[in-house]
């Protein structure tokens, strides 16, 4: 019977309010700390996927110098690099300039006046 009331006696102390209140109190700290965790997580999984793009970027820029530096060691990769920079030419070869034509910018600012505008310039014609 004793063994019976000892252990009625240590239920009584874990069922007792103070000692559920802190085991309340002990699992929302818990839980507290579980939540912060998730959203450490998540920021860590957005500053990976941002890390592996900027790693992804820089590889495909790394690829593009190696190439341009392959063509540049090229005697047409420096003549055409030269030709690009400073707007040289080959003897013999020739420079063609387009220039715009005045009269149709002039012509398309007398054909935006409107309607009135249109009357006056067909009755001039």
């Amino acid at each position: 019977m004793r063994s019976f009331q000892k252990k009625r006696g240590f239920r009584n102390i874990i069922y007792s309010r103070p000692i559920l209140l802190f085991l309340v109190i002990l699992i929302l700290f818990f839980a507290w700390n579980m939540l912060g965790f998730m959203n450490k997580m998540s920021v860590t999984r957005e500053n990976r996927k941002i890390a592996e793009n900027k790693v992804a970027q820089l590889e495909k820029e790394k690829e593009k110098l190696a190439s341009d530096i392959n063509k540049l060691k090229s005697q047409n990769g420096i003549e055409e690099n030269i030709r690009d920079k400073f707007g040289l030419a080959k003897e013999g070869e020739g420079l063609i300039v387009i220039l715009d034509d005045k009269n149709t910018a002039e012509t398309s600012k007398e054909n935006s006046g409107g309607f009135f505008s249109f009357l006056k310039n067909w009755f001039e014609n």
